[in-house]
């Protein structure tokens, strides 16, 4: 599964620091999901689809 995180992410002009700080996480984190280093809890993913005005299906791909 591949996610499409960080390109959603530069698309709206947040930094990964700025991400995590509205999740509630730490920059690591994001760092971490966008390298597929960490698979996110669904609550986080669906945080984070929030934020990016996207849904889960689009922030993960299935390939």
């Amino acid at each position: 599964m591949q996610n499409h995180i960080k390109e959603l992410r530069t698309t709206a002009k947040l930094s990964q620091a700025e991400l995590a700080k509205r999740c509630k996480v730490s920059r690591q984190t994001i760092n971490a999901i966008e390298n597929d280093k960490y698979d996110p809890t669904l609550q986080l993913a669906f945080n984070i689809a929030y934020i990016l005005n996207t849904t889960v299906d689009e922030l993960f791909i299935n390939e």
